[in-house]
């Protein structure tokens, strides 16, 4: 597999406008081009937002949603990726031919649609459906998988995607800064992102302590460590209809370790050069050879109690 370059993306989506947040995907993907990126990855529903389908009735929805592919946004992309001559992934709100909805993410060349996912466990609206299957594709030689926001809190669903053979996993989120029973969880002032250029100290406390930052470390680089994948995070910066979300979208590599952040208190990308050469090298690829699934095989797959099967509708982390 020969190198590859990565960009991910933080930007603040505008709610319910595409026209806007597509104008801001083609303009920050021109800038990632011209860092030499072949890839260029952006945040769940960035397309058309994402907090503001909790108050969209199932019509308002479907309006906001749309086919893909099919879909005007989906021809948008693939015109942002033939333009720039990169690769891009972005989210949105997806109708099918039987007005089911989704949280879908897509992956698109100048070609076309090269994979799209659903997300497995969504939860911010009632009317959207689940997706059913894990998704792998290749890209430049590399094999990939996607998984949306909460999908990645469930373990079992990052190694299963790993297992299918994807070395990179691409999770676009809109996270952080939401109440939890986690400690230190919470919202953070939008009071303080209206005035960061003058006080960006009381913001950068917020962003990076257990409300932000501090709790995707508890959990992410694990990801990456035991599966020996290059995991590829995008989040949004600004606001999500009411809710303020703090970004840091980045790219770890399969040793756990951040190789690109985005730092800034506005729009940003961060660029890293993955290579096949640690994905052999980390821990996690020798572990994946030791494992002993006959050990575990049944009890991974035994049902949960059935007030424990919606425990995801329960919290957003």
């Amino acid at each position: 597999m020969k190198n590859l370059k990565i960009s991910t993306v933080q930007f603040e989506h505008k709610s319910g406008d595409k026209s806007a947040n597509l104008a801001s995907i083609d303009h920050l993907t021109a800038r990632a081009a011209a860092e030499g990126a072949d890839v260029v990855a952006f945040h769940e529903c960035c397309v058309s937002g994402y907090t503001v389908a909790r108050s969209l009735s199932r019509g308002e929805l479907l309006d906001l949603a749309e086919p893909v592919p099919g879909g005007p946004a989906t021809s948008t992309l693939v015109s942002i990726a033939e333009k720039h001559n990169v690769v891009v992934l972005a989210g949105l709100f997806e109708r099918d031919d039987q007005s089911k909805l989704y949280n879908t993410y897509l992956c698109v060349d100048k070609d076309g649609v090269v994979a799209k996912y659903r997300k497995l466990h969504p939860f911010i609206s009632s009317h959207l459906s689940a997706g059913d299957r894990y998704v792998v594709f290749d890209l430049h030689g590399w094999k990939c998988g996607i998984l949306i926001c909460y999908d990645n809190n469930i373990i079992e669903n990052v190694r299963a995607t790993s297992l299918l053979g994807a070395d990179i996993l691409f999770m676009p989120h809109v996270t952080m800064c939401t109440p939890s029973s986690r400690p230190g969880a919470g919202f953070v002032d939008p009071e303080l992102w209206k005035k960061r250029e003058e006080d960006p100290t009381s913001l950068r406390l917020e962003f990076n302590g257990m409300k932000g930052r501090q709790w995707l470390m508890k959990w992410l680089p694990a990801r990456a460590y035991d599966n020996a994948a290059y995991v590829v995070f995008a989040n949004p910066i600004g606001m999500d209809d009411d809710q303020l979300k703090n970004g840091c979208s980045m790219i770890i590599d399969p040793f756990g370790d951040i190789i690109a952040e985005c730092c800034k208190l506005d729009d940003d990308i961060a660029t890293a050069t993955i290579s096949s050469e640690k994905v052999s090298k980390a821990g996690g690829f020798r572990y994946k050879r030791a494992r002993r699934p006959e050990l575990y095989r049944d009890i991974i797959g035994r049902d949960h109690q059935t007030e424990q099967k919606v425990a995801w509708l329960e919290s957003n982390d």
